[in-house]
C-alpha cells in the first residue's frame, strides 16, 4: 500500500467512525494530515510531507514533540510503572507535586492532579467554592476553560454552552480586560474569579497593563480567590515560567496540563495554597480521579520540568519569542490590507487579519507552505502561533518566509479550489537533543 493510498484509507476510517464532517473540513482547508513522524518542532503526514507545528495542539508540545530525553524516560518508567492505585500514596505523585511547588510562583505549594485541563478546572471550582463558601464564579467573555461540568459553565463562547443548558448556577461572564465591569459584579457571593493571563482561544489576546493586578486586589477586597488558568500560556509559552509573573501576580489557584505531559502522556495539576488545603483535611476523597496524576505520568512529567529548567528553555522562548515578533510586525507593516495587529508575548503570538474568513483562508495557504497553524475558535479573524519552544532561529525564519508566501498567494487568489503547489516531502531526521476559503467548525481544537 502506497502513502497516499494509506492515507485516504485511514481518512476514510476516520469519516465512517468518528467524525465525518472533521474530515471534509479539514479537505477543504488542506489540512487533511495524518500525523506520522514527530520530532522537535516538525511533524510529518504519513505521505511523508513536513510540517513545521505553528499548532502543536493548542501548545500542547512545549519540550518539542518526541524530545529524546522525555521518551527515555517513558520508557524508563513503563519499565516498571504502571498508572498506580489511584487511592494509595505514590512517591510519583509526591515528587511531582513537589517540584511543583518549586516553580510555581508566590505561595502555591499544593497539587491535585488529574487528567486533563478542564478537570484541573472543575476541581479549582470546586475547591472554591468549597474553601469560601459562597455560590458565584465570575469568568470571561471569549474565555476557554474545557467543556466538561463546571469548566463549561465558564466557558466565555454561548455556541460551546447552549446546546447543554441549563448549566452550572452562578457563572457570570464580563469583558476580558475590562476591570471597571468586573469590579462591578464582585461581591460577599463571589467565591473565584477564573480567568487567562492571555487568552488563547479568544484570541490570543493580552490585557491591558496593570489588569491582573487590578484583579488581584480586587478579589482581595471582597475575599474571593483568584483562579489562573495557566494550561496554555505556562511552562514557558511566554518567555516566563508562567505569564502571570509578567504582571507580578500570584493566584490563589492555578491550573497547568497540555505540556506537562511532554506530548506524550495526559497529565493536569491544580496548584494552590497550604490555606486552601484546609478544606480537604475533613474532605479527603471529595474529589478523585483514577488515571489524573497516574504514576507514569507523573514520571514523564518530572523530566519535562527538568528538561525546561536544565535546558533553559524559558529563556530560549523569550529570546525566539523577540524574533519571532519583529519579523510578524515587519509582514504587518508591509500588508495591511490583510493584518491589522500582531499580538501576543512570547512564543504565543495572533495575527488579527481584516475579516472573519481570513483565519481559515490563511490556514490552506500556510499549509501549502509548510506551516501547520489554525485560526482561533473563538475569533475566526486570529491566527495562533504556538509553536514548540524549541524552534531555533533557521526555523522561525522558515515560519516567517511561509507566512509572507502565503499571503501573496492570497493576494494572488489561489484557494483551495486551485492545485496546490508542489512541496517538498522530507522524511525524518531523527533528532539527538531538544535543539535550544474553506470554513472550520466552530471551535478549534483546544
Amino acid at each position: 500500500m502506497t502513502d497516499g493510498v494509506r492515507k485516504q484509507a485511514v481518512l476514510e476510517q476516520f469519516a465512517t467512525f468518528l467524525n465525518p464532517q472533521k474530515v471534509r473540513v479539514m479537505r477543504a482547508a488542506g489540512l487533511d494530515i495524518i500525523e506520522g513522524e514527530r520530532s522537535g518542532p516538525w511533524v510529518w503526514d504519513i505521505d511523508g510531507t513536513r510540517y513545521l507545528d505553528c499548532f502543536t495542539s493548542a501548545g500542547s508540545f512545549n519540550v518539542g514533540r518526541r524530545h529524546p530525553r522525555v521518551v527515555a524516560a517513558a520508557h524508563a518508567a513503563v519499565d516498571h510503572l504502571d498508572n498506580g492505585n489511584f487511592l494509595l500514596c505514590s512517591e510519583q505523585k509526591a515528587m511531582l507535586a513537589a517540584k511543583l511547588a518549586e516553580v510555581t510562583p508566590g505561595d502555591l505549594s499544593c497539587t491535585m492532579f488529574g487528567s486533563g485541563g478542564g478537570e484541573a478546572i472543575d476541581f479549582a471550582v470546586k475547591l472554591a467554592r468549597g474553601s469560601t463558601g459562597r455560590p458565584t464564579v465570575v469568568s470571561t467573555v471569549n474565555g476557554y476553560h474545557g467543556h466538561t461540568g463546571f469548566a463549561l459553565s465558564a466557558a466565555g463562547r454561548a455556541s460551546f454552552r447552549q446546546p447543554f443548558e441549563p448549566l452550572m448556577p452562578d457563572f457570570v461572564q464580563v469583558p476580558f480586560g475590562d476591570l471597571d465591569a468586573l469590579v462591578a459584579v464582585l461581591d460577599e457571593r463571589t467565591a473565584a474569579v477564573l480567568l487567562e493571563p492571555i487568552q488563547g482561544e479568544g484570541g490570543i489576546v493580552v490585557p491591558p497593563d496593570g489588569y491582573l493586578a487590578g484583579v488581584r486586589a480586587a478579589c482581595d477586597r471582597v475575599g474571593a480567590l483568584l483562579i489562573l488558568d495557566e494550561i496554555q500560556t505556562g511552562l514557558g509559552r511566554t518567555g516566563r515560567w508562567w505569564a502571570c509573573e509578567h504582571d507580578a501576580v500570584v493566584p490563589d489557584i492555578m491550573t497547568t496540563a497540555k505540556s506537562l505531559g511532554g506530548s506524550l502522556v495526559p497529565i493536569s495539576a491544580t496548584v494552590f495554597t497550604e490555606e486552601l488545603r484546609e478544606f480537604l483535611i475533613p474532605n479527603p476523597f471529595i474529589h478523585l480521579s483514577t488515571f489524573g496524576g497516574s504514576d507514569l505520568a507523573c514520571a514523564v512529567a518530572l523530566e519535562v520540568l527538568a528538561v525546561i529548567q536544565e535546558t533553559g528553555l524559558v529563556e530560549h522562548a523569550a529570546a525566539m519569542g523577540e524574533r519571532l515578533f519583529a519579523g510578524l510586525r515587519a509582514i504587518a507593516a508591509a500588508h495591511p490590507e490583510v493584518i491589522t495587529e500582531v499580538r501576543g508575548r512570547g512564543l504565543m503570538a495572533g495575527i488579527q487579519y481584516v475579516e472573519d474568513s481570513l483565519g481559515p483562508r490563511m490556514s490552506y495557504h500556510l499549509a501549502q507552505h509548510g506551516v501547520l497553524a489554525i485560526y482561533s475558535g473563538n475569533q475566526p479573524a486570529v491566527m495562533r502561533l504556538m509553536p514548540t519552544l524549541v524552534i531555533e532561529e533557521d526555523e522561525v525564519a522558515l515560519l516567517l518566509s511561509a507566512l509572507d508566501a502565503a499571503i501573496d498567494d492570497l493576494l494572488a487568489g489561489a484557494g483551495p479550489e486551485e492545485a496546490a503547489p508542489s512541496r517538498p516531502k522530507r522524511r525524518p531526521v531523527r533528532s539527538t537533543g531538544s535543539g535550544a476559503g474553506a470554513t472550520m467548525p466552530a471551535g478549534s481544537p483546544s
